[in-house]
C-alpha cells in the first residue's frame, strides 16, 4: 500500500484552504477552522495507529472523540492569536498565525496539517505487508461514515482517502459564499 491516494486528497483539501473565501457556517454546521481542525486530530490518531501497526503492536483505532467542538475549538484557539511564521509560509495566511476566525487563523492550521499529514503518508509508505494487520476500527461521522468492525489497516486508510477527506471538502466548498447566497 502506498500513500499516493491520500496524498492526492490532502492535495486537494489543502488546495481548497488556501484558496480561502469561507462564510460562516449553518447552524449546526462546522466553521473552516473546525473542519480543518478535525482533520489534524484525525491524522494524529492515524498516525499514533500506523505507528502501533508498524511496531507490531496491538491497536485499535477510534475516531469519535475528535469531532468534538469543544475539542476541535481548543485546537483552533491553539493557533489563534499572534504567534510565529508557520514552516513554509502559506497561501492564505503569508505564514502568519492570527486570532480565530482570521484567514491567518486558518493558515495556521492549514501548516499544521501540511505537517500531519506529511507525517501519516511516510508512516504510509513504510507499512508494506503490515497494511493487511487487522484494527478494530470506530469510525463515526454523522450518518455519513459509520464503521464499527475490524478492517485491516490499509482498508481503514483507504476509507480516510476516498470518503473521509473528500466528505470535509465537500463541507469546506459548502462554505464559500457563492453556494449559500443568503448566507452572504
Amino acid at each position: 500500500m502506498g500513500s499516493e491516494v491520500l496524498r492526492r486528497a490532502y492535495d486537494e483539501v489543502l488546495a481548497e484552504v488556501a484558496a480561502g473565501g469561507f462564510g460562516p457556517p449553518g447552524d449546526g454546521e462546522l466553521s473552516a477552522e473546525q473542519i480543518v481542525a478535525h482533520l489534524v486530530a484525525s491524522d494524529e490518531l492515524m498516525s499514533e495507529a500506523t505507528e502501533a501497526v508498524l511496531a507490531g503492536s496491538p491497536v485499535a483505532y477510534y475516531d469519535l472523540d475528535a469531532i468534538h467542538r469543544p475539542q476541535l475549538d481548543a485546537l483552533v484557539a491553539e493557533y489563534a492569536g499572534p504567534g510565529p511564521p508557520t514552516p513554509g509560509g502559506s497561501a492564505v495566511s503569508g505564514g502568519l498565525v492570527a486570532s480565530a476566525g482570521t484567514p491567518a487563523a486558518l493558515g495556521g492550521l492549514a501548516g499544521r496539517l501540511r505537517e500531519t499529514s506529511r507525517r501519516l503518508c511516510a508512516l504510509v509508505d513504510r507499512l508494506g505487508p503490515a497494511a493487511q494487520t487487522p484494527v478494530e476500527t470506530r469510525l463515526h461521522e454523522d450518518v455519513d461514515l459509520r464503521v464499527d468492525e475490524t478492517l485491516p489497516w490499509a482498508r481503514t486508510l483507504d476509507l480516510h482517502a476516498r470518503v473521509h477527506l473528500p466528505k470535509h471538502l465537500a463541507q469546506l466548498r459548502a462554505l464559500r459564499p457563492q453556494f449559500h447566497a443568503h448566507r452572504a
